[in-house]
């Protein structure tokens, strides 16, 4: 790896131009809203390149501001010693799966780098801060990637997890096994670190693998309410109702779990009162589906229609999303035998409108 030995050039100076560039950013995101929104993946880039090429003027970055291609890191570079990485997300939240940790297509010679991250759902809204301080965990598609949490208290970055400042660990010939020491010290009994291949799943993974019974009640919860909303089946008959989730868990959660089907069963029947009517003999599947609504409907919130359609195997859309979930668990619990005598879409939707 080439390590450059670049003075600190015009720090405040770019500073300034950095935080100018996010204010009119932001001013953007409110005033042109409809041009933003559209400005995904490599299409902000340019973007972003000409309004601090333009803010640059009359400072000493003035024609300095480079856009680089292909898929070298960062995206942006100025005075060939300060970068600019561009990430963008359409969901609802800050975090997103970062740059590879070799580095090995970074711009020679760029020793700073800052992290500007565009939420383009609504409210659209730009952040920059810099790239190690947004660092949180590292996971795996087919190389170690970093985690970025723009919101991540300082103090919480996988350098002070792993107790190596980010150009110590970037300047080492292999960087990843502080990294893989670090984790594997995290290990519980009957746990391991595992590599995830990216032909086989291209979204990012947990670098270790768990067993349920190690979850915090909380970790299992919200996986039962996002396999509530992704798998639909589970309200069904079908005797492998249970196989999409258990390959989730471990291809996209990393998580083992030896009998799923008790997650959502276990415990037999009881009644419910929903509005001013009572529901006696209602099976714990469903049990747990109403009682889990609030969080059901977050979860289909933020994550996108595209996403939903691919689980579901239907096409939905960010408007007819929430009904057509509703719908999916209704037609499946029409099979079953214990559930006949209850209205899930009416339930449901009351529930929804509660």
């Amino acid at each position: 790896m080439i390590v450059s030995i670049n003075p600190h050039p015009e720090k405040n100076e770019f500073d300034s131009l950095l935080g100018s560039t996010i204010a009119e950013l932001n001013a953007h995101a409110k005033n042109s809203s409809k041009k933003v929104s559209t400005l995904l993946g490599r299409n902000l880039e340019p973007y972003v390149k000409d309004l601090m090429a333009d803010l640059a003027k009359g400072t000493s970055f003035e024609n300095s501001i480079e856009l680089i291609g292909g898929q070298k890191f960062p995206d942006i570079v100025a005075k060939k010693y300060y970068g600019i990485e561009v990430k963008t997300t359409t969901q609802n939240h800050w975090k997103t799966t970062g740059n590879s940790v070799l580095e090995s297509t970074r711009v020679d010679n760029v020793e700073r780098i800052f992290m500007l991250f565009a939420k383009l759902a609504s409210p659209i809204e730009f952040r920059c801060r810099p790239y190690e301080e947004v660092l949180s965990e590292v996971v795996v598609t087919h190389s170690p990637r970093y985690l970025i949490d723009m919101n991540l208290e300082k103090g919480n970055t996988i350098f002070d997890k792993i107790k190596m400042p980010y150009d110590t660990l970037r300047k080492k010939e292999n960087p990843i096994r502080p990294i893989v020491d670090y984790y594997k010290s995290k290990l519980k009994p009957g746990e391991e670190l595992w590599w995830m291949d990216a032909e086989n799943n291209s979204k990012p993974s947990n670098i270790v693998i768990r067993i349920w019974n190690n979850l915090s009640l909380n970790e299992k919860q919200e996986l039962k309410n996002r396999a509530m909303t992704y798998f639909p089946e589970l309200f069904g008959n079908s005797s492998d109702k249970f196989g999409r989730l258990a390959i989730w868990l471990v291809t996209r959660e990393a998580v083992v779990c030896p009998n799923v089907r008790d997650l959502f069963t276990a415990g037999g029947k009881s009644d419910i009162i929903v509005g001013k009517k009572t529901y006696k003999k209602v099976p714990r599947i469903f049990l747990n589906l109403f009682d889990n609504v609030p969080s059901i409907i977050e979860t289909l919130i933020n994550t996108s229609a595209f996403e939903l359609s691919d689980y579901w195997e239907i096409k939905t859309t960010e408007k007819n999303k929430l009904y057509d979930w509703i719908d999916l668990v209704a037609k499946y619990s029409m099979k079953i035998q214990d559930a006949s005598h209850l209205n899930i879409r009416q339930i449901l939707t009351e529930l929804v409108l509660k």
